[in-house]
C-alpha cells in the first residue's frame, strides 16, 4: 500500500520506521532538517511532490495545532479513494471534519508518547482505536498496533475525549502545580527526582498540546475534583486530625491499588 505519512517529527518518523518495509512510504515536511536520516521512503518538502505519489493512506503525525490544516493543505493533492487517519490525543471536532471532507477516516491514538515510552519495547503500553469510520481502516491499525504488543481498546471518538480527561488532564495538571510551587533542591531525594523528571518531560511537550488537553471539554470537572481533594486535605492537616488522616490514605491507597 502508498502510504504517506504528514510531519516528520517523532511519532511520524517512528510511524515511517515502522512500515518502510512493507509498504511503500513517503514522508511531508516543510523542514528539510527533519527528513534527513528517514530510510527507504520518498521525501517530500513540497505538496506538488505526493500528486505524483497518489497516497493510498494518510497518517497525519503533525502536532494537534496543524492537524486539520494539514488535512485541508492535503486534500487538494489526493483522490477521494485516499483514506485518512490521525493518531492525535486530542479528537474535539475531528469526527466533524472527517464528514465533512468526503474521505473514509480511520483515527486512533498510540498512548505511548516518544517523551517517556521505550519504543523499542511497547509490550506494557495502550492503544485507542476510534470506532467510528472506515472499518478497513481499523482493521490496519488493530494489527499494526497489535504486532507491537500494544493493549488496543476500542472508544467512540467522545469516548476517547472522555478517557483522555482522566489519563492526561489529571496527571498534567497535577504537574504543573507540582512544578508552580517547587523550589531548588540542593541534596534531593529520590521521590523530588522522581517527580522532576516527569515535570520536565510533561513540560518539554508541544504547548498547543498542553493547551488542547486542558481545554478538553470533558477536563474542568476533573480539574474541579482536585481542588476538592485539596481542600479537604489542608483541612486534616489544619487540624491535624490523625484519624482523618488514616482514613484518607486508605480511601486513595484503593484508588491505585491495580
Amino acid at each position: 500500500m502508498r502510504i504517506l505519512i504528514l510531519g516528520a517529527g517523532k511519532m511520524g518518523s517512528f510511524f515511517v520506521d515502522l512500515l518502510s518495509f512493507e509498504h511503500e512510504m513517503a514522508v511531508y515536511d516543510t523542514n528539510p532538517q527533519r527528513l534527513r536520516f528517514l530510510y527507504n521512503t520518498q521525501r517530500f518538502t513540497s505538496l506538488d511532490e505526493v500528486d505524483a505519489f497518489n497516497p493510498e493512506f494518510v497518517i497525519n503525525a503533525v502536532s494537534l495545532k496543524y492537524t486539520l490544516q494539514a488535512f485541508d493543505d492535503l486534500l487538494p493533492h489526493i483522490s477521494k479513494d485516499c483514506i485518512l487517519s490521525d493518531i492525535s490525543s486530542v479528537k474535539t471536532g475531528f469526527k466533524e471534519y472527517y464528514e465533512r471532507s468526503g474521505h473514509r477516516y480511520v483515527s486512533s491514538h498510540p498512548m505511548f508518547g516518544p517523551t517517556f515510552a521505550n519504543l523499542g519495547d511497547l509490550s506494557r503500553e495502550n492503544a485507542i482505536l476510534i470506532n467510528e469510520g472506515e472499518y478497513m481502516g481499523r482493521v490496519f491499525f488493530r494489527d499494526l498496533y497489535s504486532r507491537l504488543g500494544l493493549n488496543v481498546k476500542e472508544l467512540s471518538f467522545a469516548e476517547h475525549d472522555e478517557t483522555m480527561s482522566y489519563s492526561l488532564s489529571i496527571p498534567f495538571v497535577s504537574t504543573f502545580v507540582f512544578s508552580a510551587v517547587m523550589k531548588h533542591q540542593d541534596t534531593p531525594g529520590t521521590t523530588f527526582k522522581r517527580h522532576m523528571k516527569i515535570a520536565r518531560g510533561v513540560l518539554s511537550e508541544d504547548d498547543t498540546l498542553l493547551r488542547e488537553i486542558l481545554f478538553n471539554p470533558h477536563t474542568k470537572p476533573k480539574v474541579e475534583r482536585i481542588r476538592t481533594e485539596l481542600k479537604e486535605l489542608i483541612q486534616i492537616i489544619d487540624n491535624r486530625d490523625e484519624e482523618a488522616m488514616t482514613a484518607y490514605l486508605t480511601k486513595i491507597r484503593k484508588n491505585i491499588e491495580s
